[in-house]
């Protein structure tokens, strides 16, 4: 009975502080999470796309050799501007006046071959009209002097030729505008058909064209929206951009020259060639760029910061306070992305106020305490 008799004394003794245990207060609930909330911004937003584009003269010209021989002068400044007619480089023309004074002798030789033949036609006509020659004889002296006369023609083509020949030892620009650097130089042997034919490139860079391409998609709905470029009378809707490759961009607009006449079948995608003014020569062939293009105008536009929009397996939601400080989780289908903000297609409406900080903290069906934002 001894153990007996201690618990119960043990007991006994417990039982006041039992009683106080008990009768303490439970602890207060856990006080709402503090979130910052913002409203749906409403405001009419341009939307924007970019490409990624290859700059390109709007003429870029490669001057050939179109006769063979040394090259005896280069007579421009490399990477320089020139203009349309200015002598470029000159080629040995010795070959070449050796055919044109070999051409001007056979000129000459024909000319005198016709004279012959135009004198002997001459005496025998008038012997024929008088029988004392035959028709046969006469009509000879016609073909001979047709055939003298031919020949002087042939002749007469072989010197503009030969002449023509002579003139392409004096390389000149074809166009005006900037001269790269040479790929040959004095003393080296060049051909039409050699692989140093190619002397240099000059190219117009003002204006200047970039070519990029879009997809199969845009196009489409490019021109069911706005109708198709019309080359230099079109008025494009939304001006282009181009954006460089340090980030600065180019301070004229340009617009769409020309679209290719299909899509290429193994991309999916379409040429689009757009020019540029560029009074400055800042731009220049081959650079790359970024084309940037005002597609369209969305009016009463919602608009949320993109911290506040949550995406699951390719689900976008956001949490919106009710009146009485529950927050809900409502899905949302988003459109393009603004800046800082996403644009909102569906799912809210204007007054609705969203949770922009704090959605680590709550969950849907939840009560919270809307805290002021830190002033900036």
């Amino acid at each position: 009975m001894r153990p007996v008799l201690r618990r119960t004394a043990a007991l006994f003794w417990l039982a006041p502080w039992l009683a106080l245990a008990c009768a303490r207060p439970a602890p207060p609930p856990p006080s709402p999470p503090s979130v910052i909330v913002a409203p749906v911004e409403v405001r009419d937003v341009p939307l924007e796309r970019e490409w990624v584009g290859e700059i390109l003269g709007s003429a870029d010209v490669d001057v050939r050799a179109r006769v063979s021989g040394l090259v005896l002068g280069i007579h421009f400044a490399e990477g320089r501007l020139v203009e349309k007619g200015a002598l470029l480089f000159t080629i040995d023309p010795s070959e070449q006046q050796e055919k044109a004074a070999s051409a001007e002798s056979n000129v000459a030789m024909a000319r005198t071959g016709l004279a012959k033949a135009e004198a002997d036609l001459g005496r025998i006509r008038p012997l024929a009209e008088m029988n004392a020659v035959s028709l046969r004889d006469l009509d000879a002296a016609v073909a001979e002097r047709d055939a003298a006369a031919d020949q002087l023609a042939g002749a007469e083509a072989m010197l503009n030729v030969a002449r023509l020949q002579l003139s392409y030892t004096r390389v000149e620009a074809p166009i005006s505008g900037l001269a790269g650097i040479a790929n040959v130089r004095v003393g080296d042997y060049v051909s039409p058909v050699a692989a140093n034919s190619r002397l240099v490139t000059v190219s117009d860079i003002d204006p200047i064209h970039v070519r990029f391409f879009i997809s199969e998609a845009e196009y489409l709905d490019y021109s069911h929206r706005f109708g198709l470029p019309k080359g230099e009378e079109s008025d494009e809707p939304g001006r282009l951009r181009v954006l460089l490759a340090d980030g600065s961009v180019h301070p004229q607009p340009g617009r769409v020259l020309r679209v290719d006449r299909g899509v290429d079948p193994s991309t999916g995608a379409l040429a689009v060639e757009a020019t540029f003014p560029n009074p400055e020569h800042r731009l220049r062939p081959g650079l790359f760029a970024r084309i940037r293009a005002e597609v369209e105008t969305r009016t009463g536009a919602l608009l949320v910061p993109q911290r506040a929009v949550q995406e699951l397996q390719g689900r976008y939601h956001v949490f919106v306070l009710g009146a009485d400080d529950t927050v809900t989780l409502r899905p949302v289908s988003v459109g393009p992305r603004v800046g800082e903000l996403w644009l909102i297609d569906s799912g809210l409406a204007a007054g609705d106020r969203i949770v922009v900080d704090g959605v680590q903290r709550i969950r849907s069906g939840m009560r919270v305490t809307v805290a002021a934002p830190a002033a900036s």
